[in-house]
């Protein structure tokens, strides 16, 4: 009886993978982990099905060295619809996407969609059927009732499409490679670290002292304590910016994942610049080896023989017990399409997720964003809990079968007697250089703008004083990095520290000044502002003063906040009251109506939820966390940036070395990177990168400086 394989080595055919073996390894793995969400009939089939065109003489030919393209992956998804019919279609696009991606539903004409594939003349695979036996009836989906019904569908299909990538990968490394296989999972359990987690918190309250703070500290956490015995679920944690809510938030995690055996917790924050802050944070507080931290400028370790390698291997699925992330690598994989991206999503079933500053998640994606928290706390086990000083108001928006539970029951009480640090004023329309004179004035001092040309020229105003800073996301973030723990350092030395700022420094950077100038913006903004003084109570009371530029607002969504901003603060004597709060984002929400799914995403799904046929890869390359159009560039003014361009200038893979120099880039606006390339000052390395090298355009306190003569005001951070 001939023999069908899965997979060859240089040697001989008994040492090659079996088929059989292969499809039923898969098959146990994607039925294992769908089970966390009921689905393992499911799991079990689609691995049984995703290399059925492997049974194919051409397909086992070219494993014995003929040089030949074969479409296997095809072969599953016309097997699948043809049992089980449209319904079989589901199984389809796991099938046919799991080495190029999940595929458009599209139509006949279109050959790289599913329905396109469907009708697709592929080789004989009759043997499937003498090995692989199949259960006569497609399984049960109980997804129960949805309001979004081809979303939910569509949510599914991805979902089951990580169980399978994943159990793929993972059989087949085990096959090639199976050392990578014995370094994963080499991680303390959740009721480890929890108790890691407690002495922390308990050894480092004692070194509180502010009576006050410590004992609301406290408090936060004994209801965190309390709401982690609740069922699963959706969450909000309001706890105003000197609260501890970032451990207390961890501590709510661990032991709701001990109560409920969740796997694992899933903190999201929404830039990188304050990433590194938290994960240093958790891993004090657990232990070095405990968290993986999986962004864009994060730089695993490429050596194998390392002990930091478990990191690399772990963020290819997220398996390990607490990952700290972005809000764009957590919402962009889950509407993705690529295999490498979907295969991490069925380890979000089962988990604790917390949206660190949630107030940030952006309007014109809100619906589609909360339709994944959605179908992830109703369908897949997930308990979601929304962190934050400012509080976005969702009760309109959320499903009806879906509320949020307050963990803190007094948070109006808990305001008044943490932000009562702070007093915010209006200092009215101030001109540049009475707004510079009133920060010389001050020993320490934060003053945040809205635009990068505003900070760069009040910047420049300072007198030409020690202490003075300039932060922008014209820095790259390894400098802006720098010159943050010099900041703090300065602050905690009690020395001259003034600081001129764009918003990037409020989502959570960690600072505490006597006195911020905020120009006007929304209310959320100036809350975050409020949150960067007198944080840890040090002072009787913080000075926020809210004023109005001599130029007025940057026209768009500055100046739309703004405007809400200042009707609010009209109608409230203290902007940060939650009741204020409350109003801006109803306010906010109600005003931006359908925009709130800018991009359509939602009615991509549900247009064609009937016929089931998806546009999975549409949808995966508009939904972009940030709309972003900016140019990438490498500034290479560090040795070690240089080190790194020179090994991708000589490699055969150039791209491996992008995510390595992320910690080097900025994006800069279209315009700018022509202006730049028409004076000669960007070339290309390795025919990939954007590279600025020459010192005289970039400022160890400006970062990447703009050309004279073509600089335009540029409204973002």
């Amino acid at each position: 009886m001939k023999k069908y394989y899965a997979h060859s080595t240089e040697g001989e055919e008994e040492n090659w993978q079996l088929l059989k073996e292969h499809l039923e390894n898969v098959s146990q793995g994607a039925k294992t982990f769908a089970s966390c969400f009921g689905a393992e009939d499911w799991g079990e089939l689609a691995g049984l099905l995703h290399d059925g065109g492997k049974y194919t003489d051409k397909f086992q030919d070219k494993l014995k060295g003929m040089s030949l393209h074969v479409d296997h992956s095809t072969t599953g998804a016309q097997i699948a619809t043809e049992l089980f019919g449209n319904m079989g279609r589901l199984l389809g696009y796991v099938s046919a996407g799991h080495h190029g991606g999940l595929p458009n539903g599209g139509s006949d004409a279109d050959e790289t969609s599913l329905m396109g594939r469907l009708v697709k003349d592929i080789p004989n695979y009759d043997a499937f059927y003498k090995e692989i036996l199949l259960q006569p009836q497609l399984p049960k989906l109980n997804l129960g009732r949805s309001d979004k019904p081809g979303f939910s569908l569509s949510f599914f299909v991805r979902m089951l499409f990580s169980c399978l990538v994943d159990a793929d990968f993972l059989d087949t490394e085990q096959f090639y490679s199976k050392e990578k296989n014995v370094l994963r999972k080499k991680f303390a359990n959740i009721k480890t670290l929890n108790y890691r987690l407690e002495q922390h918190i308990d050894k480092i309250s004692k070194k509180t002292k502010n009576p006050v703070i410590k004992c609301e500290r406290a408090h936060v956490r004994a209801c965190c304590r309390q709401a982690a015995e609740k069922e699963k679920g959706l969450f909000t944690l309001t706890v105003p910016t000197g609260g501890g809510k970032t451990l207390s938030s961890l501590e709510f995690a661990l032991r709701h994942a001990r109560k409920h055996g969740m796997e694992r917790v899933i903190y999201a924050v929404p830039f990188t610049s304050i990433i590194e802050q938290n994960a240093a944070v958790f891993r004090k507080a657990l232990g070095d080896e405990a968290v993986l931290e999986h962004h864009s400028n994060f730089d695993f370790d490429e050596d194998k023989d390392s002990p930091n390698y478990k990191y690399r291997l772990a963020a290819e699925n997220w398996d390990a017990p607490v990952i700290v992330t972005t809000n764009v690598q957590f919402f962009e994989s889950l509407l993705a399409y690529k295999p490498s991206r979907c295969r991490k999503l069925h380890n979000i079933a089962n988990s604790i997720v917390i949206l660190d500053e949630a107030q940030t998640l952006p309007d014109r994606l809100l619906l589609p964003c909360l339709a994944i928290l959605e179908e992830l706390v109703l369908r897949y086990g997930v308990t979601v809990v929304f962190c934050t000083a400012t509080q976005p108001h969702l009760q309109k928006l959320w499903s009806k079968e879906l509320q949020p539970i307050e963990i803190i029951p007094d948070a109006e009480r808990l305001y008044e007697v943490l932000s009562k640090r702070v007093t915010v004023r209006s200092a009215g329309i101030l001109r540049d250089e009475e707004l510079v004179e009133k920060l010389a004035a001050q020993k320490q001092v934060l003053c945040i703008v809205n635009t990068r040309k505003h900070a760069r020229t009040l910047y420049k105003l300072l007198p030409k004083d020690e202490g003075n800073y300039h932060l922008s996301a014209y820095m790259y973030p390894e400098h802006r990095s720098r010159k943050i723990a010099e900041i703090r350092q300065r602050l905690k030395e009690g020395k001259v520290c003034r600081v001129i700022s764009t918003q990037l420094i409020e989502a959570g950077v960690d600072v505490d000044f006597p006195v911020v100038y905020r120009a006007i913006a929304g209310i959320d903004a100036i809350a975050q502002a409020a949150g960067r003084c007198n944080r840890e109570g040090r002072r009787d009371q913080g000075e926020v003063w809210v004023f109005m530029p001599e130029q007025g607002v940057p026209e768009g969504w500055f100046h739309r906040m703004a405007a809400l901003g200042e009707r609010v603060l009209r109608e409230y004597d203290d902007p940060l009251l939650p009741q204020a709060i409350k109003s801006f984002f109803e306010l906010r929400f109600d005003l931006a109506g359908d925009q709130l799914d800018e991009l359509g995403i939602l009615k991509d799904f549900e247009e064609c939820a009937r016929e089931l046929l998806f546009p999975f890869r549409d949808v995966a390359e508009k939904f972009r966390f940030i709309d972003d159009v900016s140019v990438s560039v490498v500034i290479a003014t560090d040795n070690e940036c240089k080190n790194i361009l020179e090994k991708a200038s000589y490699s055969d893979n150039p791209g491996a070395f992008a995510r390595r120099l992320q910690k080097y880039t900025v994006g800069i606006i279209p315009w700018e990177a022509t202006a730049y390339e028409k004076r000669g000052s960007i070339h290309k390395v390795a025919g990939l990168f954007n590279v600025i090298e020459e010192v005289q355009n970039y400022d160890d306190n400006l970062g990447l400086l703009p050309l004279k003569n073509v600089e335009e005001e540029i409204y973002v951070i």
